[in-house]
């Protein structure tokens, strides 16, 4: 394949958790993780929300954001996302009105409308709102909105949220479908799309998302991020030993064990795969972007010609922590593009 591009990149981290290691470890490793990646040029830098699951250690978004922001200097650092209904919105807004004072025009409020969890006693826990259609999140989000600075036709907020009345960061909405990227459309929104959940309805979200997008009052034009899992080595069989203990620890978690630790490279090599549960390993993996540079440079190039995407953003859960830092490496040399300016990555005025 000739013409290939050369795309701005970001990293999401959820803080796996492996059998033989420790949440707090996994914590200490997304901050490492952090500090390189801003080293390699990547963009920005997120974190994800998930609850009650053991083997993903990203729990307290606002807090790990504030702390990788804090071990950085230029990378851009959000939430990827904060799970809007899990929350109330004046909460949030007070979180990242904060981090946007301490951290002038580095941080991202990524939201999504997913439990972060598999278990409805979680959501219990929780006091997650009810969400029953568009018209509530997006009710969700007008007060999310409304907390900080006022501009234009806005509503003014119902209370007043600390730093957020003089600190707006960037809103992004995530989803995986393209119901969620004409929402985002339609509120003139950047969009983050969950590759690394639903690659099958990708380029469908995409079209779905260009074609609503209204210009808002914040962002001139539609800026669509594809999050995407990623194991890049130096040759394609390395990467696939790479992704060998994700593949086996989702295997483990969808067939009844969800509170199961990500296994061990050997532990993944003699996993007990059913011919149906190898088909499935293989189907996931071949969904998404992984092998060798040359590989990885085809499939990055192949993604962004048929969906118009702005920028890559990848999910790369590798067990060897020097393995997982150097897949990120060789990614950023395949296929990195650094920005002119990192604030300039959301056309917004």
């Amino acid at each position: 394949m000739t013409g290939y591009l050369r795309v701005p990149l970001s990293a999401l981290d959820v803080a796996p958790v492996w059998t033989d290691s420790s949440a707090t470890h996994s914590l200490r490793n997304t901050i490492a993780l952090a500090e390189r990646v801003e080293e390699f040029g990547y963009v920005r830098f997120w974190v994800a929300e998930h609850h009650n699951v053991p083997s993903l250690a990203t729990a307290a978004t606002a807090v790990l954001v504030g702390a990788v922001a804090g071990a950085t200097s230029t990378i851009r650092v959000g939430s990827g996302g904060v799970l809007l209904p899990n929350h109330p919105p004046l909460i949030v807004a007070e979180q990242f009105g904060t981090l946007e004072a301490l951290h002038p025009g580095r941080i991202d409020l990524g939201v999504g409308r997913a439990p972060g969890s598999l278990s409805p006693l979680t959501a219990q826990l929780l006091r997650r709102a009810e969400v029953d259609s568009d018209d509530d999140f997006q009710a969700q989000i007008a007060e999310l909105t409304s907390y900080f600075s006022t501009l234009g036709d806005e509503q003014a907020a119902s209370a007043h949220a600390g730093a957020a009345a003089e600190n707006r960061p960037p809103m992004v909405l995530l989803g995986s479908s393209p119901g969620s990227a004409r929402l985002a459309g339609g509120l003139g929104l950047p969009y983050a799309y969950a590759h690394h959940i639903n690659p099958t309805a990708t380029v469908a979200s995409l079209a779905a998302y260009h074609e609503t997008f209204r210009p808002s009052t914040r962002f001139e034009r539609p800026y669509a991020i594809i999050a995407s899992l990623v194991f890049v080595a130096d040759s394609d069989g390395a990467a696939r030993e790479l992704a060998a203990p994700f593949l086996a620890g989702q295997v483990q978690m969808r067939s009844g064990s969800p509170d199961a630790l990500f296994p061990t490279p050997e532990q993944a090599a003699d996993f007990p795969y059913t011919p149906a549960q190898r088909v499935w390993a293989r189907d996931r993996l071949d969904h998404q972007v992984w092998g060798s540079p040359q590989r990885v440079r085809d499939q990055v190039t192949e993604l962004f010609r048929t969906t118009g995407a702005d920028e890559l953003m990848a999910v790369t859960m590798v067990y060897d922590h020097a393995s997982r830092i150097h897949s990120y490496e060789l990614l950023a040399e395949a296929v990195g593009h650094v920005p002119a300016g990192i604030r300039e990555c959301f056309i917004s005025h």
